[in-house]
């Protein structure tokens, strides 16, 4: 939805400037994010209908690596210049908390990488380089030699933010090879930019799914969520510890998170749906409503979570448990429905 937050992680030296390696420098300017016009553009047979990743191709290769280990990956949105993918893990740690992490990558029309992101998650524990180990194998399995140059890189700039001090400056690195440029950095994670193909209209739909802000805010006010849109893009509800948040293009929702509760007891849901949405999820068009509802509604009888497409809609459910008495449980469900634009 946004940029991760700056982690405080051994591997990143997050208050230290990066010294010039060999064969690098530190850019004056980070890239952009998204990259300048990318979305400036009129739609362009605009497809926002999320697919599996098809087998065969770059898509499959720069994906297979992630979802090997456990990541889910989709093709997300496409038009007539290219095709956007979106993966994602979460990562849980001892509380049950879970630190979602994401990949995203842009492909021209002719099954080309142009781009990709691997941003920083939210959290980090100990020494694990979450990018590194995201990026390396995803990159090596269509540009030979890559990934071992980004955990050359990696280990520089780790070892190398010991030497210099000056908490005003971002760390950063950036290098070339024969296949892109990179930029690691300790705000953004790593961005990739291939040198042979670029693509100019990035896809930008989110129509086959959702609907407008502007459409939905009274429908989630009249669920005790307070919203002031516009401007903001976030409302709570303090009566449930509930949230709801948005992406947005314009007035269009491109994609959209929310917390909510389940109490099961005998087999009976307490808290129902309609608690927080009395209207129904109204931000989503008539066509997927109910196929989502039913997933949303299955993952909370059962206290269980979900990541996969539904009726062409990419569904993220993370749940979390509390105690429980054989079918009885309390759970808390963290919700996505859509993938943000790529660059977001």
């Amino acid at each position: 939805m946004s940029r991760s937050r700056t982690l405080a992680a051994p591997w990143l030296g997050l208050t230290l400037v990066v010294v010039a390696l060999a064969g690098c420098a530190a850019p004056a300017e980070p890239p952009a994010l998204p990259p300048a016009g990318v979305y400036e553009h009129d739609a362009a047979g605009e497809s926002s209908k999320a697919e599996p990743i098809a087998p065969g191709g770059t898509a499959a290769a720069v994906t297979g690596p992630l979802t090997d280990v456990g990541w889910f990956c989709a093709q997300v949105r496409a038009n007539a210049d290219g095709r956007a993918l979106w993966c994602r893990i979460g990562h849980r740690d001892a509380t049950d908390t879970v630190a979602p992490q994401v990949a995203q990558f842009v492909l021209d029309r002719d099954d080309r990488l142009a781009w990709a992101w691997f941003p920083l998650p939210d959290t980090a524990s100990g020494d694990d380089d979450p990018v590194t180990a995201a990026a390396a194998p995803a990159l090596s399995a269509i540009w030979p030699g890559a990934g071992d140059r980004i955990r050359q890189e990696t280990d520089d700039f780790e070892r190398d933010r010991a030497r210099r001090r000056d908490p005003t400056e971002v760390p950063r690195t950036a290098w070339q090879d024969e296949h892109a440029g990179y930029l690691l950095s300790a705000v953004d994670g790593l961005v990739v930019t291939a040198r042979d193909t670029s693509v100019r209209r990035w896809p930008s739909g989110a129509e086959h799914y959702a609907t407008t802000m502007s459409s939905a805010v009274d429908d989630l006010r009249a669920g005790g969520y307070d919203c002031a849109y516009p401007p903001q893009q976030s409302c709570n509800r303090v009566q449930s510890n509930g949230y709801f948040r948005v992406s947005l293009r314009g007035d269009q929702i491109v994609s959209a998170q929310f917390g909510i509760g389940s109490w099961i007891e005998a087999s009976r849901q307490l808290h129902p749906l309609s608690a927080e949405f009395p209207r129904g999820l109204t931000f989503l068009t008539e066509e997927v409503r109910r196929a989502v509802t039913d997933r949303i509604e299955d993952c909370r009888r059962s206290g269980t979570g979900f990541a996969g497409i539904v009726n062409g809609t990419v569904v993220i459910v993370d749940a979390s448990r509390g105690p429980v008495d054989g079918a009885d449980h309390v759970t808390y469900l963290d919700i996505q429905i859509g993938a943000p634009l790529a660059g977001t």
